[in-house]
């Protein structure tokens, strides 16, 4: 071991250094920690979503979103609820049991797949490949669609059809109707969209 001593400017600047790089690791490290917590908007994604229904006339169709999904709230005519159930012999999964706990949650497994008749809540994504389907609300014969087409929404990838409650058509190529999220009402008018505690 050397008995040289240091010299004390080279000590000022070895410390100065040290300091430095201390500092600068510090700066480095707390934004890379940070990445680790979960962002304002990522916990907003997760997040139930309040919803005024109040100004929704039958036949019209809201859309919000809810974990980076859009959610439809369609205003069902009179029309188009008395049709559901004539079509139950046509769609592949009428009672939504083939995977009830996954799509439909125990106060929809109904045929009109809703708490309210009227009022139908599901998500705007087809379960064969994630596409979006499109309303086709308007009965009757129409491009891509049966002569005694009812009403509901088509899948334009792959051409699944659905009804009005969502419901699968038989023969397509979606493998399940279209999921209906957790939600409540939190009066008359107000619909929570991702939170079904007291429903």
């Amino acid at each position: 071991m050397s008995d040289t001593p240091i010299d004390s400017s080279k000590r000022t600047w070895l410390i100065a250094t040290g300091c430095a790089g201390a500092v600068g690791g510090v700066a480095t490290a707390v934004p890379f920690v940070s990445t680790f917590q979960p962002s304002e908007k990522a916990k907003a994604a997760g997040a139930a979503v309040e919803v005024d229904i109040s100004e929704l006339k039958p036949g019209e169709r809201v859309t919000v979103e809810w974990r980076g999904k859009p959610v439809w709230i369609i205003k069902r005519t009179p029309e188009q609820l008395a049709e559901l159930s004539k079509l139950d012999p046509q769609l592949a999964d009428p009672n939504s049991e083939r995977k009830p706990s996954e799509f439909t949650p125990p106060y929809a497994r109904n045929g009109h797949r809703s708490i309210k008749p009227e009022i139908l809540v599901a998500v705007g994504i087809c379960p064969h490949l994630g596409c979006s389907p499109t309303e086709k609300f308007v009965m009757g014969a129409q491009p891509s669609l049966p002569d005694d087409w009812k009403g509901g929404f088509l899948c334009p990838c792959h051409g699944s059809t659905f009804d009005m409650a969502g419901r699968v058509y038989k023969n397509k190529p979606s493998p399940d109707n279209l999921e209906v999220p957790p939600h409540m009402y939190l009066s008359e008018t107000r619909l929570l969209i991702g939170d079904d505690k007291k429903a």
